[in-house]
């Protein structure tokens, strides 16, 4: 009994008599580019961190490369199945989940709230030194069950990676990286030290403002000696409550003995998630590739519900506002502040948010648990952005030009806002000053100054008017790495031992 043939008596792409080669080309390239996709593990963040390391991941996917995600258990945003990456689960460390992630904000936001208080702001600080000691410790703690499961690490060496990818606010894809001798790039704005370029470029304090100083490049004397202060304070609090942790098991897994921050500090190339339309001018280093902005794209057709809402506005127009991953942490009397604001406006309103109804809720506001924010932000409709100053929210609204009336709740995002303020495309409206009169006046001096759109739009131009794509520049030289595996781009001090050299 004989086999028969598929396609028996027609023209298959591979017969010698094919004459339309078109047909089967694609096929050869596709299976050319998977042959020569390399092996990546990924080690993520959470919350919005993710959001944008997804986006890379789904590039990288596109380009042929074979994905591993290394994310814990109980992740809250990083899903297990994914068409475009395998995941590696490790079991977490109780305590590290979402519950803890909101209860740190919550008690941020009242500290912040009582901030007119001198105590109070004493209370925030050493608050926040005992979450961040807290965060570290279980991240320590993963490190430490991941080195010693010996399931879990034979899988990752079996596994023969080309190249570790890491956001490395958390040290994990650190130890991974030196572990197996891989090379390293970053997804990265922040560090397990504070912002990134601190870490490896020079950063001069007279015009170089501190997280969290509220400063801008410009800093009077006074201004200057406070950035100092920031300085010391930022390094003691890092170097004393995060380092420590992190060298601590260098000592115990890694021989000869090696400096966590010199790990830290290796990273063959720094996929920094800003840009200089949006950070202020300062020394950079060559192995520091800008791709801020890569997440934006250009807006697409709103749901039929969402875009009905948004033609009903009239010539008024609508106002977005969302406050990031975890809205709904809001204390009441805030969101009804927020809300009675809303009431008193003739645009109409698209909020997202999931807490309780607030009583105050006028006919104009649209209550949403998700939104489309990109789509939102880019259509013709849209007057202004209320944010919390996250930067992927700052950078979708300086993509498509709508000023933001910024409401920053803790971290980064004050600074972010600062800078986009500095630059006349946005107005701060702190969480101590917020109540339905300040957020109503500055909705409308927003919205009736044309002096903010015409300065986001100007900033939007700059951002665009660039000859590769953040996106496409973050994908060459991750696999410039994995092509060339040199560190020809990184100082002697930061060099570091890899399986190649």
């Amino acid at each position: 009994m004989h086999a028969v043939p598929l396609c028996q008596g027609k023209m298959t792409p591979f017969s010698k008599n094919m004459v339309s080669v078109p047909l089967w080309i694609p096929v050869v390239i596709l299976f050319v580019s998977l042959c020569n996709g390399g092996k990546i593990l990924v080690v993520p963040l959470e919350g919005s961190h993710w959001m944008n390391m997804h986006i890379i991941i789904k590039a990288l996917h596109g380009q042929g490369h074979s994905i591993d995600v290394l994310r814990p258990s109980n992740s809250w945003f990083i899903k297990e199945n994914s068409t475009y990456y395998s995941s590696i689960t490790m079991p977490n460390t109780k305590g590290m989940d979402e519950e803890f992630v909101e209860d740190m904000l919550s008690k941020a936001i009242n500290y912040e709230r009582g901030k007119s208080n001198w105590l109070g702001s004493v209370w925030l600080y050493l608050d926040t030194l005992y979450n961040t000691y807290k965060m570290h410790e279980m991240i320590c703690q993963v490190i430490t069950n991941m080195f010693e499961s010996e399931e879990i690490m034979k899988t990752l060496k079996e596994k023969q990676y080309d190249l570790v990818l890491t956001d490395p606010v958390w040290g994990t894809g650190i130890f991974l990286a030196h572990k197996f001798k891989l090379p390293m790039v970053y997804n990265v704005r922040w560090t397990t030290t504070g912002e990134g370029h601190f870490e490896i470029a020079p950063s001069p304090l007279s015009y170089i403002p501190i997280t969290k100083s509220g400063n801008t490049d410009k800093m009077n004397f006074f201004q200057r000696v406070q950035n100092i202060f920031y300085y010391f304070l930022m390094y003691f609090q890092y170097g004393y409550f995060n380092l420590a942790q992190y060298q601590a098991l260098c000592d115990k897994y890694f021989y000869p003995p090696v400096s966590f921050y010199e790990l830290l500090q290796g990273a063959d190339i720094w996929l920094m998630r800003v840009d200089f339309v949006f950070e202020f001018p300062r020394p950079t280093m060559p192995n520091i590739i800008y791709v801020g902005g890569f997440h934006c794209k250009p807006a697409k057709a709103l749901p039929h519900d969402l875009e009905v809402f948004m033609q009903s506005s009239g010539e008024h127009g609508v106002v977005i506002m969302s406050l990031g991953s975890f809205i709904s942490v809001l204390p009441d009397d805030i969101t009804a502040e927020i809300a009675a604001a809303f009431a008193l406006l003739p645009q109409k309103v698209i909020w997202r948010y999931t807490g309780k109804r607030p009583s105050t809720l006028g006919n104009n506001t649209l209550l949403v648990d998700w939104m489309p924010q990109n789509d939102l932000l880019g259509h013709p409709k849209t007057k202004v952005f209320i944010a919390h100053g996250g930067t992927n929210g700052v950078q979708e609204a300086l993509y498509h030009g709508i000023p933001v009336i910024g409401i920053p709740l803790f971290f980064d995002q004050y600074d972010n806002l600062v800078r986009l303020q500095d630059r006349g495309g946005a107005k701060i409206v702190t969480i101590t000053t917020l109540n339905k009169n300040t957020l109503h006046a500055a909705i409308q001096e927003v919205i009736s100054e044309p002096s903010y759109r015409l300065s986001v739009q100007r900033l939007s131009h700059l951002h665009r008017d660039t000859p590769v794509k953040p996106l496409d520049s973050a994908i060459f030289w991750i696999e410039f790495v994995m092509r060339h595996k040199v560190r020809y781009l990184c100082v002697k001090c930061c060099s570091r031992k890899r399986k190649t050299e």
